[in-house]
């Protein structure tokens, strides 16, 4: 039935988000947020610019790519001019807000309050990156690769974005 997770076993889903940028942030927030509305039990493992999302205020200073992201409708060489990036940025969030589909932010804080789902980020990416855990936003488990998979390992689904 469309709406609910399959009937047994909670199901669980583990999200790898390994990518700093606002189009790829997005869709892991929105699966999460919608597989926990399911009822599944859903793990977000932040690691290399994914992290980006979880500093303070991170999630809202994420930009779209405008260059090498062929899906754009420009052609991928205006991408390099000053200022594409932040033109980008607006078209999305701009094309978002007339979709109704809320804002990233908001989904962010959504998964935080969810009791089923679990943000983690990435220990070894917090000293390469050389970020404190203070930089971060509350309600985070802060985990390596061997957590992740565990998680990996009981989940039913698993994605890398």
């Amino acid at each position: 039935m469309a709406g609910e997770a399959p009937e047994g076993d909670t199901p669980r889903v583990s999200i790898i988000v390994s990518k700093g940028t606002l189009n790829m942030v997005f869709p892991p927030l929105i699966l999460a947020t919608t597989a926990a509305s399911m009822g599944a039990e859903v793990t977000l493992y932040f690691t290399f610019w994914g992290i980006e999302a979880l500093k303070k205020d991170g999630i809202k200073n994420l930009k779209v790519a405008s260059v090498g992201n062929p899906a754009l409708p420009m052609p991928n060489i205006l991408g390099m001019l000053p200022g594409m990036t932040a033109i980008a940025t607006r078209m999305m969030k701009g094309k978002v807000e007339e979709a109704g589909m809320g804002d990233p932010a908001d989904l962010l804080d959504m998964c935080v309050e969810m009791d089923n789902v679990e943000l983690v980020a990435c220990t070894p990416t917090l000293g390469v990156m050389g970020i404190d855990e203070d930089d971060l936003i509350e309600g985070l488990t802060l985990a390596g690769a061997g957590y992740a998979m565990e998680q990996m390992f009981e989940s039913d689904v698993q994605l890398f974005i």
